[in-house]
């Protein structure tokens, strides 16, 4: 296997340089301050959002698969763009080959688990245990794809072990799904998302310890990397599941009180990030506005099925107000390093975004609905990036150790000794329970 040791040249809109809030800290040589923004956080960022966006959508499409949802089509689409997009950041870093030989395994291999969801609903169990033998082919290949094209700093053998967590993860949340058990399903979806981030970390590190120059000799796996990282995984999250829960909502689908499960979860576990670094009467304050924030979208969908204007308008409002009150939050907690102007213009894109992707999945625009969602998720990256800059440099000190510079060899949870600040490790903790919102399951109608 040949590969062409191209320059990396991901394109703007795929490292996200435009920084979050009109806040970005430049690299300088001569300073070595920690930066959560860095070409090699950059790179791990871009994985980050393509594999985790992967997991949820090929989760999304395959439920929908099982249930020949009109929106079926539209996931499906939705799962082959972001493929392709995949396929440019590979292509990017090893060049056309590489990414050509990518393209056609990943492809492979959703299309080993769209067999598995057809065997699944003509209840053919051979046929299920063929594309489950055709998915373990595919870890074997794959696994050695990577450890050629990073020069062996990936290994096949814990590559592939790697693999099979995506595999039965994946295989999990449908299986759950199918057999009703809803909130078993949202779990393996949301491991399967967390897991996804992981591979993203080891796979960066590799590609920066083999192109050192080309991200200026910075590190993919720092402290301050870790912590956008953190964030990265929280808020796309949170796009992902809300729009789910919204549609739930509408359609009063069994799942919803499930999907609304995880969305509290999520919001249990940004509340923890946020306290770990500012402390508990800010993570409580962070929790009750985050809640009502989702509160007031669940509004819009009660209102949407009641088809009452009136109500639609007051929720928007209330939307309105929470940009108001939180961007003036997180100017503060901050220290005025995050603008609350340029805060609330980013919050509107949010409610747009989710009010858009809903409106149109109401309106059976399921095209133009997952369009909507994957600009959600990819949004949630801004936040991320300005607000991990600003922490980082609020409190320099807590994010000025240095990493291990051992290379992970297992390509799917980054370096082999985690870094122990206990605000990291809470932020990353899958809180399961507690749930914040006091939300009732609609049954609307379109």
């Amino acid at each position: 296997m040949k590969f062409k040791k191209s320059y990396l040249a991901i394109p703007l809109s795929m490292t996200l340089m435009i920084p979050a809030a009109g806040t970005a800290f430049a690299h300088n040589g001569e300073d070595h301050s920690p930066m959560a923004v860095t070409p090699a956080s950059d790179l791990r960022t871009t994985l980050q959002h393509y594999l985790s966006e992967h997991a949820y959508l090929a989760v999304e499409a395959m439920r929908r698969g099982a249930e020949g949802s009109e929106d079926f089509d539209a996931a499906a689409n939705a799962l082959n763009a972001n493929t392709e997009d995949l396929t440019a950041a590979i292509t990017s870093v090893y060049g056309e080959e590489a990414g050509n030989q990518f393209n056609e395994m990943w492809t492979n291999h959703i299309g080993f688990f769209v067999d598995y969801v057809k065997a699944t609903g003509a209840n053919d169990q051979a046929a299920k245990d063929e594309a489950l033998k055709n998915l373990d082919g595919y870890r074997a290949e794959f696994s050695k794809f990577l450890e050629t094209a990073t020069g062996e700093r990936l290994e096949s053998d814990s590559l592939a072990e790697g693999l099979q967590m995506h595999v039965n993860q994946l295989i999990g949340a449908f299986d759950s799904y199918a057999a009703g058990d809803y909130d078993k399903a949202y779990e393996y979806e949301r491991e399967a998302i967390n897991h996804m981030h992981m591979v993203a970390k080891g796979l960066s590190s590799a590609i920066t310890d083999q192109y050192p120059e080309k991200f200026e000799n910075t590190m993919a796996v720092t402290p301050a990397a870790d912590l956008r990282a953190t964030l990265n995984h929280l808020l796309t999250e949170h796009a992902a599941l809300a729009t789910m829960a919204m549609q739930n909502g509408i359609d009063g689908s069994e799942d919803f009180d499930a999907s609304v499960n995880a969305l509290n979860a999520n919001t249990e576990a940004l509340s923890a990030a946020i306290a770990s670094v500012y402390g508990e009467e800010a993570g409580n304050q962070f929790k009750e506005m985050w809640s009502n924030h989702i509160g007031f979208f669940v509004d819009y969908v009660k209102a949407t099925g009641a088809e009452d204007e009136a109500a639609k308008k007051e929720a928007l409002q209330n939307l309105d107000n929470y940009r108001a009150d939180f961007s003036k939050f997180l100017e503060t907690a901050t220290e005025g390093r995050l603008k609350s102007d340029a805060l609330a213009e980013g919050l509107q894109m949010h409610v747009d975004q989710l009010v858009g992707a809903f409106d149109s999945y109401a309106a059976g625009d399921y095209e133009q609905s997952f369009e909507d969602i994957r600009m959600a998720y990819e949004h949630m990256l801004n936040p991320a990036k300005g607000l991990s800059s600003a922490i980082v440099d609020q409190y320099p000190d807590k994010f000025a150790h240095d990493m291990p510079s051992e290379m992970p060899n297992t390509g799917m949870g980054g370096t082999a000794d985690e870094f122990p600040l206990e605000y990291l490790l809470a932020a990353l903790m899958a809180i399961a329970g507690g749930s914040v919102l006091a939300l009732k399951k609609y049954a609307g109608s379109k």
